[in-house]
């Protein structure tokens, strides 16, 4: 969360975004702290047009919008909340640090699946285990009506 360039924010390393995309604002939050709660505004909500991170590859920006999930707007603006604290400051440094999770996260490339095959020992005991099931199942005996 260190600024790198005048005007920027580093988010993770080679991604940047510039101080003038992010949008903070701040609102009455819920929660215990008695009379504090109703007088002070703690919540604090960032907003985001993601077309604004610079150095995102166009993969990693695929795996962000997926991972925004519902806090992505139509309009492709990123919403981020935090109230977890009763400081206006700490919420704000909370919420940046969720962003900078969020694209470490969609940065990070999945390990891809390999498929696999069955091993031979395994298919021979599935295998016996359902002609187990059928014979058990054969050899039942129907129950005669009781009335």
């Amino acid at each position: 969360m260190a600024e790198t360039t005048p005007g920027h924010l580093r988010l993770a390393p080679g991604i940047e975004v510039p101080q003038a995309a992010l949008t903070f604002s701040a609102s009455r939050s819920g929660g215990p702290g008695g009379q504090h709660v109703n007088t002070t505004s703690t919540k604090v909500e960032l907003r985001l047009a993601i077309n604004a991170i610079c150095g995102l590859s166009w993969k990693a920006f695929d795996r962000l919008v997926i991972l925004s999930g519902s806090r992505l707007t139509a309009d492709g603006e990123l919403i981020m909340t935090c109230d977890e604290s009763r400081s206006q400051r700490t919420n704000r440094d909370l919420v940046v640090e969720r962003l900078c999770e969020l694209i470490r996260d969609a940065v990070a490339v999945p390990k891809a699946r390999k498929r696999t095959k069955p091993s031979r020992g395994s298919i021979e005991r599935r295998l016996e285990g359902k002609a187990a099931t059928s014979d058990r199942k054969k050899t039942r005996t129907q129950r005669p009506d009781v009335e």
